[in-house]
């Protein structure tokens, strides 16, 4: 379980605070409107307790009955001008909120989708979930309604006690001795609800962590009966969530009542002088009534101001988990002057290249390999020799650390990722497909693809047969994953949309580990067609598919110890003939 993040400093929050109103920016209109229709409805409810001790007044004199109807009359269409004052903001700041979400959520999955493989090496699925639903729920909630409430409950606060202030300022002064407490009392729940809110919003994402885990890898924790641990795991992040929910709640507890309780002590003191000015004739029973519906007014608003204090460290914790990932780096960016990758055969060239995940400790050192237009090279070697990696700086997924990687003799830096990509088709061991049709995942690196186009990359990678023999063939929706079909058809899939865009340069990362020997022998006699005149990475362990390659190098400890033909390395490579002995004993064994 993540160690929870450090507290932010006070400034923290307020620069969070200031990124978050921002992007109510191009909102400047409706927000202006929303809240001219706040401050109308407000009026309108000012006006309704002072025509209600215009009326009381009146009768207590023996008014007309005609002028009372009237202003009764008024007093109910001030209710329905507020009503539909309040209407039309509520439409307008709802539009607003959900504008905002929006464009919060398509920055958060724009820059999902521009950071860089080591990013997601770092992170965990879960809590990056958890950051663009219900971190970004909670910054809509308040950016659009939570804002204009609280700006609402301040403009009744200031605009009642003018008018206080116009009735008595005695009393207004009276009602205003307990403002101070109030108002240290905010300002103190404030400051110690913020951390252990945004302490909430961590545990939350740790409940959706342990939660995606489980549900992807629902089959290893069966096949392994490890439900009971792991549903031990969630409800130990699951109690993490109730006990630190529990100690927001417990702030909650204590605050808000006080902060409804202080109101009314104010309240108290106020009908106790009122009362005293009535009786000595220096106040009007109108007077008195019309004061205290306004400082009735002011009960709600300033009970609300806990609530809505909470609300805003809440939306400023989440929003600081959001801009977390919004100021994430891209660690793999287009220069400035970066420009498409010429034309060219497909010449790949390391020099001097050294990587490493962590910076201190390289996986690859000093790699020096040529790979000659149209040639096929294998690159074996035990596990963690660093082949993987090797091949994943040509399609740029990982910087160099030092050195650099040439494609027909510009380096892959110097150029822009897209047009760099879309020459380099990748076959992965372990395929991942869409929740959509055949067709579409085979057709993913070239959408507008023609049906015969699509069709003749399946028949290279020995898919088409099998297609057909689907529910509605090239139209299936596989299920999430692809886990409708088998490995072996995945990973054919997989060929067949590595193959439709024609790159120059394939890689295949043990791209038929995941087949039987004789579908192996299928896409084997496929992948040498398409590997003619095209130049080709080999990673593998199978001696059948490293025989695809004109040469093999052989990495040990990030370096390159040996490369030649098979023959040549059975006499001069140790690790060779370690790996070509244990392949054929599999061959023997498979036989």
């Amino acid at each position: 379980m993540p160690e929870p993040e450090p507290r932010p400093r006070p400034s923290a929050a307020r620069t969070t605070f200031v990124r978050l109103l921002r992007f109510l920016s191009p909102y400047r209109a409706s927000l202006i409107v929303s809240s001219l229709l706040a401050v109308a409805s407000q009026v309108a409810g000012i006006l309704v307790p002072v025509l209600a001790g215009v009326v009381i007044n009146e009768l207590a004199e023996g008014a007309d009955t005609r002028v009372l109807a009237l202003e009764i009359a008024a007093i109910i269409g001030l209710g329905l001008v507020r009503g539909a004052l309040m209407y039309g903001r509520r439409v307008i700041s709802g539009r607003q909120a959900l504008a905002v979400e929006y464009d919060l959520r398509d920055a958060l999955y724009s820059h999902f989708l521009r950071l860089s493989f080591g990013f997601y090496d770092r992170s965990q699925t879960g809590q990056l979930m958890s950051r663009a639903t219900i971190d970004l729920q909670s910054v809509r909630f308040f950016l659009g309604y939570g804002l204009i409430f609280f700006a609402q409950h301040v403009l009744t606060v200031v605009a009642v006690t003018i008018v206080l202030f116009v009735y008595s300022w005695q009393l207004a002064l009276v009602a205003l001795t307990i403002t101070p407490v109030i108002v240290l009392t905010a300002y103190r729940y404030s400051h110690v609800s913020h951390p252990v809110l945004r302490d909430v919003q961590q545990k939350l994402a740790d409940v959706a962590t342990v939660s995606e885990e489980s549900i992807t890898g629902v089959h290893v924790v069966k096949s392994f009966s490890q439900e009971e641990r792991r549903a031990e795991t969630f409800a130990g992040a699951a109690d993490a969530v109730f006990r630190q929910t529990l100690a927001a709640n417990r702030q909650r507890a204590l605050y808000v009542p006080l902060l409804t309780f202080l109101p009314l002590v104010a309240q108290a003191l106020v009908l106790l002088a009122a009362g005293r000015m009535v009786i000595s004739g220096s106040l009007s029973i109108g007077a008195f009534f019309t004061f205290n519906l306004l400082l009735a007014m002011l009960v709600m608003p300033l009970r609300m101001l806990g609530m809505w204090i909470g609300q805003a460290q809440r939306a400023v914790g989440a929003g600081e988990r959001i801009f977390e990932i919004l100021d994430e780096p891209e660690e793999v960016a287009d220069r400035p002057a970066a420009g498409s990758l010429p034309p060219g055969p497909g010449h790949v060239v390391f020099e001097n290249v050294t990587f490493g995940y962590d910076p201190a400790r390289p996986v690859l050192q000093a790699i020096d390999l040529e790979i000659p237009a149209g040639r096929t090279v294998a690159l074996i070697g035990r596990t963690g020799s660093g082949k993987t990696t090797l091949a994943a700086l040509v399609p740029r997924f990982y910087d160099t650390s030092s050195g650099r990687v040439l494609v027909d003799g510009v380096d892959v830096r110097d150029v822009s990722r897209r047009s760099l990509r879309r020459e380099i088709g990748m076959i992965s061991q372990d395929p991942f497909l869409f929740s959509t049709s055949v067709r579409d995942n085979i057709a993913l690196g070239m959408p507008d693809a023609p049906h015969e186009a699509v069709e003749a990359a399946a028949r290279a990678a020995q898919a088409h047969e099998f297609i057909l023999e689907l529910p509605q063939g090239y139209d299936t929706v596989v299920g999430e994953r692809g886990i409708t079909l088998s490995g072996g058809q995945r990973q054919r899939l997989a060929i067949a949309r590595a193959l439709l865009i024609d790159p120059r340069i394939l890689i295949l990362d043990d791209a038929t580990a995941s087949v039987d020997a004789s579908t192996e022998a299928r896409i084997r006699l496929g992948l040498r067609e398409v590997m003619k005149g095209r130049t080709t990475i080999v990673i593998a362990h199978r001696l059948s598919t490293i025989s695809l390659a004109d040469e093999i190098a052989v990495l040990d400890r990030g370096r390159i110890t040996a490369r030649g033909t098979q023959a040549e390395l059975l006499d001069e490579s140790p690790v060779f003939r370690e790996i070509h002995d244990h392949g054929l004993l599999q061959q023997v064994v498979a036989g």
